[in-house]
């Protein structure tokens, strides 16, 4: 079957708690699959879009567990590798009252942070049109090079390049370095997806999130910015350069009773590649996208509760 996607990234466990409460108070957690760019290759499937998927996990019980899950969720194995040497990223979330969390990382020398350059060949690049990445793997390890190194090729290879900075501020040394390798890494993306506090942490300048998407327009190679503002839905952005039609959209996102808001994120960058792919114009791709974040919301589990094609088209039916 062909793939005209890849996503790259890390996989990891979500340890979801118990009940809402802080971490020393939480009594107990359950062990669910994650990842950003996981949770966005698995939401891929569920919409109909399977990509390729290159990640790298821990040769211990825990990676064997992703490894599994990603394969029964219909993942190909062929960029999914096996780390003899590390281990597999732990991650404990939290959350509140209304599902807002937060993450506690074990990540030291673990096997996401040791991709390696050059893994992806040019004979796949040249099949793929679309290449996405997460911004975890940025924040250390070979992992970084890596993952410049994909995003670099893929623009030469002519695919469209997305890119979720995704940023967890304990995994980066400092905000300078934060901000000098994310910028490097959107001298190579087309389209951006990020939040309002991650493009100002980047040092983007606005007063409104739309004014934010129109700042990392202006930046590099990025043609379209969508920020997402959580129950709020998200704004976006495109380009005079963009493939399709330059515009400035808003959609207010839709009330849905969440549960956990973890991987909500990650659908809605799944719904806005899959609905750019699939044709849509940008005020389309943005109520897909936020249809996807929100039906998300609405299980546990950053993986788990990823929605299929029909359960978004039933949401955005009731719109």
């Amino acid at each position: 079957m062909p793939h005209d996607v890849l996503v790259a990234g890390e996989t990891l466990i979500d340890f979801v708690p118990e009940r809402a409460g802080s971490l020393e108070d939480v009594p107990g957690f359950e062990r669910r699959p994650g990842g950003a760019p996981a949770n966005v290759a698995v939401a891929l499937v569920r919409l109909e879009e399977p990509p390729l998927f290159w990640t790298r996990v821990g040769d211990d019980p825990f990676g064997r567990y992703l490894e599994r899950t990603l394969a029964d969720y219909g993942i190909p194995d062929r960029f999914v590798e096996r780390d003899s040497g590390a281990k597999t990223t732990l991650a404990f979330v939290t959350h509140d009252e209304i599902g807002d969390r937060e993450f506690t990382f074990y990540r030291d020398g673990t096997a996401d942070t040791r991709l390696e350059p050059g893994r992806i060949d040019d004979a796949t690049l040249a099949d793929c049109e679309w290449v996405h990445a997460g911004g975890v793997t940025l924040s250390s390890g070979s992992a970084r090079e890596a993952t410049l190194d994909l995003l670099e090729r893929a623009a030469a290879a002519d695919c469209t390049v997305s890119s979720d900075p995704n940023l967890r501020p304990e995994l980066w040394p400092d905000e300078g370095t934060v901000a000098s390798v994310v910028g490097d890494a959107l001298a190579h993306v087309d389209v951006c997806l990020a939040t309002v506090s991650e493009l100002e942490a980047l040092g983007f300048e606005g007063e409104s999130a739309t004014a934010l998407a129109r700042a990392a327009v202006e930046v590099g190679a990025v043609h379209t910015a969508f920020v997402t503002r959580g129950s709020e839905g998200a704004v976006a952005v495109a380009g005079a350069d963009a493939p399709w039609p330059a515009a400035t959209v808003e959609h207010p996102g839709f009330a849905v009773e969440a549960v956990d808001t973890t991987g909500a994120g990650d659908a809605f960058v799944a719904g806005a590649i899959t609905a750019l792919r699939d044709g849509d114009d940008l005020e389309n791709a943005v109520a897909f996208a936020n249809a996807v974040g929100a039906r998300a919301t609405t299980g546990r589990g950053g993986m788990t509760a990823l929605p299929t094609r029909d359960e978004v088209a039933a949401l955005l039916e009731g719109e």
